[in-house]
């Protein structure tokens, strides 16, 4: 897992050139004038999806989630909202990877940290993650994933 601001995006370009089209996507762009949906930038290979939406209350009712075929980069456009991180070797399996969803649901615990506007964090594989955690009571947050193809 990688936090950080955009203002330091180009720090990471090195780890590929995926990573670094999504960071200069993000980076070059006014988040804020983002429509809602899809965004293409290449194909399923890399594209973005903006929304927004009310973070929810507490932890209870939430579930962890990973990804096999594609990493994640979530960047706050605006709103505060809680994020929970755990390595999956320390999560149990609540509901069996669904390929056509990329997705796998865990339990468990972990760490939890607030994403605010214009920082982004970088979710790999072995990165159980569970978003739209309320930062207090439950707000509304704007937010775009950009989703790179391993």
């Amino acid at each position: 897992m990688i936090l950080d601001h955009l203002a330091h995006a180009a720090s990471y370009y090195v780890l590929s050139p995926r990573i670094e089209k999504a960071l200069r996507f993000l980076s070059g762009q006014d988040l804020g004038k983002l429509p809602d949906g899809r965004i293409e930038i290449d194909g399923e290979d890399l594209y973005a999806s903006v929304s927004g939406y009310e973070t929810k209350a507490g932890l209870a009712g939430g579930v962890w989630e990973a990804h096999r075929r594609y990493v994640d980069v979530q960047c706050l456009i605006a709103g505060v909202e809680k994020i929970g991180y755990a390595d999956i070797s320390s999560l149990k399996v609540a509901q069996a990877y669904d390929e056509g969803k990329d997705c796998e649901l865990l339990n468990g615990r972990g760490q939890f940290f607030k994403l605010r506007p214009r920082h982004f964090v970088v979710f790999f594989p072995q990165d159980g993650h569970m978003p739209s955690r309320a930062a207090g009571r439950p707000a509304p947050v704007r937010k775009v994933v950009v989703k790179i193809k391993i």
